[in-house]
């Protein structure tokens, strides 16, 4: 896989896969989608920010120019919190691809950290909403497309085993999501389907700057590696099966 420059080679390992990445316009899901054309798969991105989409996405099209194997890329703005915007999403993935076999749900947000007595409600329903309901919608619509050898990768962080005081909403938001695909990959193991939880530690991303500006991205897990986890998650052996795979930075930075 790798190559000077860090730069990874073309290869076809997914080719006539078809991948579901959100937030693929960037930081950790852009750097996933880019892996997962980089092996040949058809890619179908979302996010929010248009503008970031559509760069993203001319980006992967190069990409999957270079891997030359026939796969595709799509770029689709949904808000994850919307059922009917999920439904006619997967929908798209049907006609386009008539299944689906990796789905990365990967979209997610931070808060600024409150005590639980300080924080809102408002700041609790949004965070709820867009890191456990959407990977649920996005889980309840995608899986559906998926036939056995197919992997589902849920992107969590290391929050569902460590406590970090203040931001409720989000560690609420990723045990319960943890939960959610712990109990998911217990009803697709008799259908041959891979249900991953990929927890990360500090990763170098620029989602960063919001909260710690000089945070030393130089210690922390990079993009790149995260989409390679997913790539080992994703090429394993049909019969083979992974409940929880964890990145962290081998020195700590929080």
């Amino acid at each position: 896989m790798g190559a000077a420059g860090g730069k990874p080679v073309a290869s076809s390992r997914l080719a006539d896969k078809a991948a579901v990445v959100t937030g693929g316009n960037r930081g950790i899901g852009l750097a996933i989608a880019r892996a997962l054309a980089t092996e040949g798969s058809s890619v179908l991105i979302t996010g929010r920010d248009q503008a970031a989409l559509k760069s993203a996405s001319a980006e992967l099209q190069k990409v999957a120019a270079t891997a030359n194997v026939g796969g595709e890329v799509l770029a689709e703005p949904c808000d994850l919190r919307d059922e009917q915007a999920v439904a006619a999403l997967f929908a798209k993935v049907k006609e386009r691809w008539g299944r689906l076999n990796i789905l990365v749900n990967n979209a997610g947000m931070l808060q600024e950290r409150f005590p639980v007595t300080e924080t809102s409600v408002e700041l609790w329903r949004t965070v709820i909403d867009v890191n456990l309901t959407g990977t649920f919608l996005c889980c309840r619509a995608g899986v559906p497309l998926m036939q056995a050898g197919a992997t589902v990768v849920n992107v969590l962080s290391i929050a569902v085993k460590q406590n970090f005081p203040d931001p409720s909403a989000y560690n609420a938001s990723k045990r319960g999501a943890l939960g959610l695909t712990l109990t998911l990959r217990e009803e697709l193991i008799p259908k041959g389907i891979r249900v991953v939880a990929l927890s990360l530690g500090a990763t170098a991303t620029d989602i960063w700057n919001q909260f710690w500006p000089d945070a030393p991205k130089e210690k922390m897990v990079t993009p790149e590696s995260v989409a390679q986890a997913v790539v080992y998650a994703v090429t394993l052996p049909e019969q083979a099966n992974l409940s929880e795979l964890d990145l962290v930075p081998l020195q700590g930075v929080l």
